[in-house]
């Protein structure tokens, strides 16, 4: 019969202060300063802001000494009667940009890390990652040139055999795959990237041990890149819900504009506030939105991290 194994400890140990793991971990602190500052500039200093959604914002009195409204600018979004068509085409959008985004980036990053050749990496990796780096209004141009009826390239590629093309911008239905595809092509890259950085932080031993065992590369795949894998897949996914009710504004005012026969498949909540506001200015109301989409999103990654701490309790955020 086995015996029991007593766990030792060291009864003289004593843990160190605070100031004392500073000193030892230095290095690592200095190394998260900016992007501890940058958080804190740009997240948390502009907090309290969010004061402005309960007032009539008035330039002369300032924010603290603006008359106080309650919940007056959060009716603007709920009586509009365009709340139901707003909510549902940002978070159909934006479901598609997190399933399959998430989908093609882990696809192409396992891809890239079963080639050999570390050029041929190297180049693809570049070539993926440079649109995410052009502006949306030079994307917009460039869609624009591809599908004006009058002198775009498809126009003119289809009437040269004969034919005569869908006139685009007058087709609702055919613009949440433009848009998603726009996307995929722009974000693709970026996350692949991410994904491909968490490969190549695994364990080599592990898949040198699967080839001398005779597992292939599918196997491989299958059994040990996609399970190591599985933490970021799942802190990726929770942080993007996070933002469901946020659009990507420049992406969508500057492909749509203020074309009105395409709003009932591609208005989206920033869109929307933002015409509303253009003329008017007024800051305390489109604040009130904003601070709605900010709430909501909160429980939902409250929501979905409570939901996978109860599936794994490892992969939770929190």
């Amino acid at each position: 019969m086995a015996q029991s194994q007593k766990v030792s400890f060291n009864p003289g140990y004593k843990k160190p202060s605070f100031f004392k793991l500073v000193a030892q971990n230095k290095t690592l602190l200095l190394m998260c300063l900016p992007a501890v500052g940058f958080f804190f500039i740009f997240s948390y200093m502009p907090m309290p802001g969010a004061y402005i959604a309960f007032t009539n914002f008035q330039y002369n009195k300032g924010i603290w000494a603006s008359p106080f409204v309650g919940l007056q600018n959060f009716k603007f979004l709920f009586t509009s009667g365009q709340l139901t068509l707003l909510l549902r085409n940002t978070i159909l959008y934006n479901v598609a940009f997190i399933v399959l985004g998430n989908f093609l980036q882990l696809l192409f990053a396992i891809l890239l890390n079963e080639v050999q050749s570390k050029r041929y990496k190297k180049t693809t990796q570049s070539m993926m990652f440079l649109p995410y780096f052009i502006s949306d209004v030079l994307v917009s141009l460039l869609v624009y040139n591809l599908l004006n009826y009058d002198y775009g390239f498809f126009s003119n590629l289809v009437r040269s055999m004969g034919g005569e093309m869908a006139k685009v911008y007058q087709m609702p239905n055919a613009w949440p795959f433009i848009i998603v595809l726009v996307n995929l092509w722009k974000g693709t890259g970026y996350g692949t990237v991410v994904y491909f950085a968490a490969i190549t932080g695994m364990d080599s031993s592990m898949m040198e041990a699967a080839q001398i065992d005779g597992a292939n590369g599918f196997q491989r795949i299958r059994y040990i890149t996609l399970p190591t894998l599985k933490p970021t897949v799942v802190i990726l996914f929770l942080f993007a819900i996070g933002g469901i009710l946020k659009g990507n504004f420049g992406l969508f005012y500057n492909l749509v504009g203020n074309n009105s026969m395409l709003f009932q498949t591609t208005d989206i909540i920033e869109t929307y506030v933002y015409r509303s506001m253009m003329n008017s200015f007024n800051f305390s109301q489109s604040s009130a939105v904003g601070l709605f989409q900010s709430v909501v999103g909160f429980f939902i990654v409250i929501g979905a991290n409570a939901f996978v701490k109860h599936l794994d309790p490892e992969y939770a955020l929190f």
